[in-house]
């Protein structure tokens, strides 16, 4: 098993959190972003985590090599669900495929019960079998599936929200 690290992420960090986000707007499979973005653009984004109940950690190898970064979002933006977030995962495309994922995702779980979250919501799209298969590996749901709602490169993908109770 690797040794991975997380902390949490400082601003000099977001122009590295956006390269890897960016890294990954070309392959279809993870963001409805269909140009990359800006670090600039991200600013707002990055200030609107903190390390209370809404945190965006940096993942670091055992050389202290950032290979990707893991937010807990806010769902819906009203107060009655506030325990309620959706994770995102970035790896590094060095990095997929090593099982780090997992192992990000697995933390991230364990976090979530001491930062006081009671659902954890993955909004994937249904062609990302990788990332459908991750999610359900580690006790993720079908919760919801909304069909055809982005259209990437002229062709109509639906979306999965996977849900899993902490308990």
């Amino acid at each position: 098993m690797s040794k991975l690290s997380y902390r949490d992420a400082t601003l000099n960090d977001l122009t590295g959190i956006v390269s890897i986000y960016n890294s990954t707007v070309h392959t279809r499979m993870v963001t409805a972003d269909t140009e990359t973005v800006t670090t600039e653009s991200r600013i707002a984004w990055f200030h609107e985590h903190n390390s209370v109940n809404r945190p965006l950690w940096i993942v670091e190898d055992e050389q202290n090599q950032i290979i990707g970064w893991v937010s807990f979002q806010s769902f819906y933006g009203r107060p009655a669900y506030d325990a309620t977030v959706e994770i995102s995962i970035y790896l590094d495309a060095s990095q997929r495929g090593k099982g780090f994922g997992k192992e990000v995702l697995q933390y991230s779980i364990n976090k979530a019960k001491e930062l006081g979250v009671k659902n954890l919501l993955g909004y994937i799209f249904a062609h990302n079998e990788p990332s459908l298969k991750l999610f359900r590996q580690l006790g993720f749901e079908d919760w919801g599936h909304l069909p055809g709602i982005a259209v990437l490169d002229g062709m109509e993908r639906s979306l999965k929200i996977l849900g899993l109770r902490i308990n």
